[in-house]
């Protein structure tokens, strides 16, 4: 079964996506979806995979994990000393409910002052526990932003905020319904 689960692996690794039930038959040599059906659902019981709600198959396993070496100095400049600590999957670190989460892209500077600038991109995770403070997508009044959650105690009500000078606070005129809160933020250096 683990020469089994590694294959599956290697195609996620490669397709960047789970195989079809059609391609698992194509990767094992099975001439009907049925036998691929039985190694799915051995594959979910020793926990290399599982299914979502519309029965797409989702990888349980963490197909990338970076070298954690150390630490570096944002400060003085200090001696540097190579050593492997630990190896880390940024799903893991960054996902806590994979059908929850995922991501947007970012257009506009209204939070650049806390450090989301457009081109960004923002790890979101659909969830109903948020509190003033976090960074929400929001449904405000029938359009979609992303901005600071914040609460005005003398009128028991919510509102968005930017993070930059130059945008006003939102009042929602009707609803505001939050969708998900900001989990990360990712940005790609080009070079």
């Amino acid at each position: 079964m683990e020469e089994k689960a590694q294959i599956i692996q290697a195609f996620y690794r490669n397709n960047k996506r789970m195989p079809s039930y059609q391609e698992i038959c194509d990767l094992f040599g099975y001439n009907s979806k049925n036998a691929a059906s039985k190694l799915v659902t051995k594959l979910a019981r020793y926990g290399v995979l599982e299914k979502d709600k519309k029965g797409r198959l989702i990888p349980t396993f963490s197909p990338y994990s970076l070298r954690l070496l150390g630490l570096v100095e944002a400060g003085f400049p200090a001696p540097v000393e190579e050593q492997e600590i630990d190896t880390m999957s940024l799903d893991e670190w960054l996902i806590d409910d994979k059908e929850a989460t995922y991501m947007l892209k970012v257009k506009g500077e209204s939070m650049i002052d806390a450090g989301i600038v457009d081109g960004d991109y923002v790890i979101v995770e659909r969830t109903n526990k948020v509190k003033p403070g976090d960074i929400v997508v929001a449904d405000v009044d029938g359009e979609f932003t992303m901005k600071y959650l914040r609460h005005n105690k003398q009128t028991d009500s919510f509102y968005l905020e930017a993070a930059n000078e130059d945008y006003s606070d939102i009042y929602p005129e009707g609803a505001l319904n939050i969708e998900a809160r900001v989990v990360s933020v990712v940005r790609k250096y080009d070079t």
